[in-house]
């Protein structure tokens, strides 16, 4: 379980809870009055190749030459 500090305690010593997301990669969840609301993690870059996230969307494409018009789009209709 995620360590949880209060505002005025995360305020306190804020450098010092970076230090240790940054060293331990253990998130810091932040309360209000007990109530969460802020969790702080380490960055993790992802990489976003657009071929990757359009891989596997393409349903069907019968005529890739042939041409298209106006009232061959289902938006259109």
């Amino acid at each position: 379980m995620e360590p949880r500090v209060s505002k005025s305690q995360f305020k306190a010593k804020a450098l010092e809870y970076f230090r240790q997301i940054e060293t331990g990669g253990q998130p810091v969840i932040i309360t209000d009055h007990g109530k969460p609301t802020v969790e702080v993690r380490a960055y993790q870059a992802r990489e976003r190749d657009p071929l990757k996230l359009l891989r596997g969307s393409l349903l069907r494409f019968d005529a890739p030459t042939a041409p298209v018009a106006d009232d061959d789009w289902a938006a259109m209709q």
